[in-house]
């Protein structure tokens, strides 16, 4: 008998991927319209704001290794990751609802009650599902693949996210920052709960795991003297915060420095358009050059490309695609290849320790992907709201304004992504040592059923 797994089907790809459409709701256009919403809209000030979001993600230290922990151990006939992903599901629909929407007289508390309710729903969601993807097949191939689906899928959120309020603008005149804000909630109470539906129903959840024997801090410390994967993670904390200063700076770049205050969301359909078109380009050259070498490439690419915003300025809109296309494709790795990575990362911890801790691995992923975005996020508003700033329509900022915005924008990001390149370059993972390690847990996991079946009732 073969020990390759069979490939999942498209439909089976689809159905499973099709709950990160509107997971990136909630990730990328949180960032990049809430900030300049809440500020220039409702009057709270940038530091204010930043100082939320980060306080919030701080809270996830607490939540997401307890997810993890505890949707390991879930035990019901829907199986250990379902129940999780449908109870989020609802709380995450009513807390992006309330934060896109909120009423005139919306106010720091309002705005901390709905990001925190968003953040604990997208823990509850996020950590069982990316486990799931790890326990769908053991192929190193086949694991992109079922990333490289999802996490297009995912981007097609990101595209529909600028690309609705757009044809909203266009044929209906519907436009601005509280057009889109409410354009997105209604996007969100549709497709989250249609999305969680055909993923749960359509999707075989595997049965065959082994139960982890081991105590949460005791697994946290095992986790740790995973070498490969805290060479992950520290690519993942710098790559990802290089990309969470740029987020909440976009609309403000494109509004202030190329005076193009209603394009931002046709600036990021073409980002998210060229990142879609990235996937498989990337996920091809992984499997030729190996996941790394093309994850290090991806990052280096977009290093190069991005500190060229630095030159733009007022009426340059349309000169700022060419550098935005490429960066979108650049970022197409990004969105497939981590994903895969940690997967393989958690199949040496299994040959290592003898459990299975998936979700545990990615609720620390997702921590630390969720404190990037934060710190990201305080760092570009910080900075920003302490620079004296003004993000209110009509405000008066000077020239050593726009200069300091420009150089925030793009000279930071650029030695972030080239730093996460070097840390990723020769990571010891290759598609070689995972076969080795997939051929160690089969037969340890032969041993066992044999001595299963040989032990007395």
């Amino acid at each position: 008998m073969s020990n390759m797994p069979a490939r999942l089907s498209r439909f089976k790809l689809f159905c499973y991927g099709v709950t990160d459409m509107p997971l990136h709701f909630a990730l990328t256009p949180v960032l990049i319209f809430v900030p300049k919403y809440y500020t220039s809209e409702l009057g709270l000030s940038l530091i204010l704001v930043g100082n939320m979001l980060l306080f919030a993600r701080v809270l996830d230290v607490f939540t997401d290794p307890l997810v993890g922990y505890w949707s390991d151990r879930t035990r019901t006939r829907w199986g250990r990751r379902r129940p999780w992903i449908v109870a989020g599901a609802p709380i995450m629909t009513l807390s992006f609802y309330m934060l896109f929407l909120p009423p005139p007289d919306a106010g720091a508390g309002y705005l901390f009650a709905c990001i925190m309710g968003l953040y604990l729903a997208l823990t509850m969601i996020l950590i069982p599902y990316y486990s799931w993807a790890a326990e769908l097949s053991p192929d190193y191939k086949e694991r992109s693949r079922i990333t490289g689906w999802r996490s297009a899928i995912g981007i097609v959120g990101n595209m529909a996210a600028q690309g609705v309020p757009i044809l909203f603008l266009v044929f209906f005149d519907y436009g601005g920052d509280k057009a889109v804000m409410t354009i997105l909630g209604v996007m969100m109470v549709i497709t989250l709960p249609l999305g969680v539906l055909l993923t749960v129903t359509q999707v075989d959840e595997p049965r065959e795991y082994v139960d982890s024997t081991t105590s949460i801090r005791k697994g946290l410390k095992l986790m740790w003297k995973n070498g490969p994967f805290k060479r992950l993670i520290a690519a993942l904390m710098i790559g990802s915060t290089a990309f969470n200063i740029t987020t909440p700076l976009y609309s403000f770049f494109v509004g202030w420095v190329l005076g193009a205050p209603t394009m931002t969301v046709v600036m990021l359909a073409f980002f998210y358009t060229f990142n879609l078109v990235g996937v498989p380009f990337w996920i091809r050259l992984s499997n030729r050059i190996g996941k790394h070498r093309a994850y290090a490439a991806s990052f280096i690419l977009i290093g190069c490309v991005h500190p060229l915003y630095l030159f733009h300025g007022w009426g340059d809109f349309w000169w700022m695609i060419p550098i935005t296309v490429v960066s979108g494709f650049a970022g197409g790795a990004f969105a497939a290849l981590p994903n895969s990575m940690k997967a393989d990362v958690i199949d040496l911890d299994s040959m290592m320790s003898g459990d299975n801790r998936a979700a545990s691995f990615f609720a620390t992923w997702s921590f630390t992907a969720k404190m990037s975005a934060a710190i990201g996020g305080w760092i570009a508003l910080s900075v920003l709201g302490l620079m004296g700033f003004a993000p209110q329509l009509g405000a008066d900022n000077s020239d050593a304004h726009m200069l300091g915005l420009r150089i925030l924008f793009t000279v930071p990001p650029a030695i972030l992504f080239f730093v996460a390149a070097a840390i990723i370059w020769d990571y010891p993972i290759t598609a070689e040592r995972h076969g080795r390690m997939r051929a160690a847990i089969a037969r340890r996991n032969a041993r066992r059923e044999k001595n299963a079946r040989l032990s007395p009732a």
